[in-house]
């Protein structure tokens, strides 16, 4: 069993996740994401959503490059293909998904998305089969109930306050696009293209971290099991007394 089989195999026993958890890995040639092993590339245009679907959803490892994506805002979120003046005005969204060309900029230019430059390709695979080794990402889609724990397991050790933040269309940027720039964990809600387009259930969210981060959860979320506090978490009662199991959860005394 590699690295990686162990620890999805141990968040999956942890979490019970439905959905394959997957690694994305940014590429400065196209010749070195050629060579992963049993790589997939598209026959047809698509949007970054499908794609990550393809490894989450199907199992498949993929390889893209700017011109197998569908436009230029899959393109710039992933750094392949400039944030561009056009691209930060965003008049073809205006009247659709905002009521002036102000609001349309103004999400634009809230998106984080990879310097463009560097990068002239990417892939996703299912993280278990070690081929982006290692990936720059791990992506975990989760229900809330899962995520929740999730968190708990990164902030069990060397705890911060998480503040992510909601872009609202584009949440790629939230999720992929802000792991990717920052390094930072990046949780968002999907939007409507995940949805659509990647076939995102409505119960699911989707964290993407640095595996080492992915790494502090699992062990973080090991130590709250020990404690009792696993998933999935077991309703009390509504109008039952909550002392016993108050004094069990929280005063570390039970």
């Amino acid at each position: 069993m590699n690295e990686y089989q162990l620890l999805v195999s141990e968040l999956n026993a942890l979490l019970r996740l439905k959905t394959t958890v997957i690694g994305m890995k940014l590429f400065e040639t196209v010749e070195e994401m050629q060579a992963i092993p049993r790589i997939r590339r598209p026959k047809a245009k698509h949007t970054t959503d499908q794609i990550v679907s393809m490894a989450s959803r199907l199992g498949w490892t993929v390889g893209i490059t700017a011109e197998d994506l569908v436009g230029a805002q899959c393109q710039a979120v992933i750094g392949l293909a400039p944030q561009d003046e056009e691209w930060r005005r965003g008049e073809k969204y205006v009247g659709v998904w905002h009521g002036t060309q102000q609001d349309a900029q103004a999400r634009q230019e809230a998106l984080t998305c990879v310097p463009y430059g560097r990068y002239r390709a990417m892939a996703v695979s299912p993280l278990e089969t070690g081929r982006l080794d290692p990936p720059d990402i791990v992506m975990v889609y989760a229900t809330p109930g899962q995520m929740i724990i999730l968190i708990n397991g990164l902030q069990y050790r060397d705890y911060r306050k998480f503040e992510w933040s909601v872009v609202g269309e584009t949440a790629c940027a939230d999720s992929w696009g802000r792991a990717l720039a920052t390094g930072e964990p990046s949780l968002s809600l999907p939007c409507y293209a995940e949805r659509r387009y990647g076939g995102v259930p409505d119960e699911e969210m989707l964290m993407a971290l640095k595996p080492a981060d992915l790494r502090k959860a699992v062990e973080g979320m090991k130590a709250l099991a020990r404690n009792g506090l696993r998933y999935p978490i077991p309703p009390y009662g509504i109008q039952a007394d909550p002392s016993a199991g108050m004094g069990a959860s929280y005063s570390g005394k039970g």
